[in-house]
């Protein structure tokens, strides 16, 4: 953050403020954790906080701490939209352009509050009188842990607001295997510890708590793993039907295109999954080195994210979208190669 971005969010945040923080639409780690943490921070601060979610966030997420009081705009649109019109300041964490908010963007485009945004995804959009951007960041998470450093508050991050954080910064790097993790996130993560955040707790709590379904779901993506040869490419498919068939719950799908990305020799994984209701095909797209599923994603499937992890879509059927990945991946051949 800039000096003056600092100044002008002290400015922002000098008396108490009707606040409201947003999540982008299908909430993950990082975004429940840096938007639960915030909002933690700021009613410490006496601020009226709402934490409004676009929609419902995965089961595995749902021991965090006051996870209870988040609103989620589907099921309570009235009484969202007033809270947005009524608000001083709008926290827009984990996402850069309003679209990604899903039915809450006409409201948001409505709203007469200063947006503050925080994200470390590619291209943000010039909505927000503040925007901390750094694409560099491994997560939202450790950016909210830097805002709240700036503007002097680093005391007031308490073991419930540690413990958020941590699971944000957790999810977003694979468990810190990812390369956007440095050795500064490694010390944010030692001074949430210290705060209260208990590390093998919340390891506990996301990655123990499968249910059956989810396993048997787990074991048809791998059955369904195909491997292109030739361009050190792997792809999963699934069904609606197979998604119904194994009882799918929101979060279920979660790191599964990991396991294409595992295969030795691959550099690029996808997931394609089926969704009838709002007629897409859903895409996760993983990577390693510097090949950039971030630019391959904007190219052809109308997303983007990072370099090595974004996310896309497609109004074709599965079968048609399937075919046309396999039919751009020649395009590329020199540089899955590397």
């Amino acid at each position: 953050m800039t000096n003056k971005d600092i100044s002008r969010v002290k400015e922002l945040l000098a008396e108490p403020r009707k606040i409201v923080i947003v999540p982008h639409k299908g909430p993950d780690g990082d975004a429940m954790g840096s938007t639960l943490a915030l909002k933690l921070l700021l009613e410490g601060q006496h601020h009226h906080v709402q934490l409004i979610s676009p929609n419902e966030y995965p089961d595995f997420l749902k021991w965090m701490p006051y996870q209870e009081e988040i609103i989620i705009y589907e099921k309570e649109q009235e009484k969202s939209d007033r809270y947005i019109l009524e608000a001083d300041i709008i926290f827009t964490l984990d996402f850069n352009h309003l679209s990604r908010a899903g039915e809450m963007k006409k409201i948001l485009e409505e709203a007469t509050g200063s947006f503050i945004m925080i994200d470390h995804h590619q291209q943000p959009d010039d909505y927000a009188v503040v925007t901390y951007s750094d694409v560099t960041m491994c997560s939202t998470s450790q950016m909210v842990f830097h805002f709240i450093e700036n503007i002097g508050l680093e005391d007031h991050i308490t073991a419930p607001i540690a413990s958020c954080l941590y699971t944000g910064i957790m999810t977003d790097t694979g468990s810190f295997r990812y390369r956007s993790t440095t050795s500064l996130t490694h010390r944010v993560i030692a001074d949430l510890i210290e705060k209260g955040a208990d590390n093998t707790n919340i390891h506990e709590n996301v990655y123990d708590t499968n249910s059956y379904s989810r396993l048997q779901l787990l074991g048809c993506a791998l059955r369904n793993l195909t491997v292109v040869e030739g361009l050190r490419t792997a792809y999963i498919t699934l069904t609606q039907e197979e998604l119904d068939r194994h009882n799918f719950r929101k979060g279920d799908t979660e790191g599964f295109v990991n396991y294409g990305l595992s295969l030795e020799g691959i550099v690029f994984a996808a997931i394609f999954i089926e969704n009838r209701g709002d007629d897409i095909i859903k895409i996760s797209l993983r990577s390693k080195g510097t090949f950039s599923v971030n630019d391959f994603s904007r190219r052809h499937f109308e997303g983007g994210g990072h370099i090595n992890a974004a996310g896309g879509k497609s109004d074709l059927t599965l079968e048609e979208t399937v075919a046309k990945f396999i039919s751009i991946l020649p395009q590329y051949k020199t540089s899955l190669a590397k």
